[in-house]
């Protein structure tokens, strides 16, 4: 299968590299990573070790590929749909934080699948990656139901030796997704600690309540998730990645810009036409953003 990934930062490039071991990989992302990768080639170490040799671009308008992955960050949403509609794909998936797809929907003509992957990823240096997680790649309708083309991408998947299926329930995984993510990323960004910490530490409390907060605006919509499902969702990832720290807490910590608003902000806008109280993604929403308007990172 040919495969672009759009967004080539650690978990594209891990996804990436994994595919490259049995497919035509293109990596479109941002020096000097992309360079390094064109000339020397893409090193995988951690969990898993690999060397390999995608293509590597800068830009990504006017390619061509069976399937386009969309892995940059949520807020680079409209500048990927913008410069993937310039090309030929059968089929784009989202493997992004939030709910992104609808707006990938809206610009591109291709099939969307929703996906969401568990793997843990670390760009160390330009060309290296670090897998710090095995986990799994799941892919499927954007309504749910069965789908020949998510099955066809999650065998794809499966052939470069990635842990992969194929969903029926999308729209339930797509909010579990969200749930998990309200509830690590806010709490361990905010005190700084790993994804388990920010779960079984002190803030847990406010991390449960974010999950079973996205699951009330879930049901809201139709989507059958509770709060328990989501709390129990939240804390297995907070398990399996126990040391790892969550891409709001890196971002933070290096002073760049969030997903605050395709996490918080995503659930805040579903909620408030509904009248859903949500107090917990509010509060952690309010300072997150005060903290990037504070270090003038709004709108980069």
């Amino acid at each position: 299968m040919e495969v672009l990934v759009y967004g080539a930062g650690a978990l594209g490039s891990l996804v990436g590299g994994l595919l490259a071991r049995a497919h035509d990989v293109t990596l479109v992302g941002r020096n000097p990573h992309v360079r390094r990768v064109h000339e020397d080639g893409l090193r995988i170490d951690g969990e898993i070790e690999a060397r390999v040799r995608p293509r590597a671009l800068t830009d990504g308008r006017g390619r061509s590929a069976d399937l386009a992955l969309v892995t940059t960050k949520a807020y680079d949403t409209d500048a990927a749909a913008r410069a993937l509609a310039t090309g030929e794909y059968d089929a784009v998936c989202s493997l992004q934080n939030g709910l992104t797809e609808e707006r990938l929907a809206a610009a591109l003509d291709p099939p969307i699948l929703a996906g969401t992957a568990s793997y843990g990823a670390r760009l160390l240096e330009p060309g290296r990656v670090r897998c710090t997680g095995v986990g799994e790649v799941v892919v499927g309708s954007l309504a749910g139901g069965a789908s020949t083309l998510a099955d066809r991408v999650a065998r794809a998947f499966t052939d470069a030796g990635i842990e992969a299926m194929a969903a029926a329930d999308m729209p339930r995984r797509r909010y579990e997704k969200l749930a998990v993510n309200a509830g690590i990323n806010g709490p361990s960004a905010l005190a700084r600690v790993t994804n388990g910490e920010a779960v079984a530490g002190p803030a847990g409390g406010i991390a449960r309540e974010a999950a079973r907060e996205v699951a009330r605006v879930a049901n809201a919509e139709g989507v059958g998730l509770t709060a328990p499902e989501a709390v129990d969702a939240l804390e297995r990832v907070a398990r399996d990645t126990d040391a790892n720290r969550s891409s709001m807490c890196e971002d933070v910590a290096a002073g760049r810009r969030t997903e605050v608003e395709a996490i918080y902000g995503a659930v805040l806008e579903r909620a408030d036409p509904e009248g859903i109280r949500v107090p917990t993604c509010r509060t952690l929403a309010s300072v997150i953003r005060a903290w990037e308007a504070g270090h003038g990172l709004t709108g980069e």
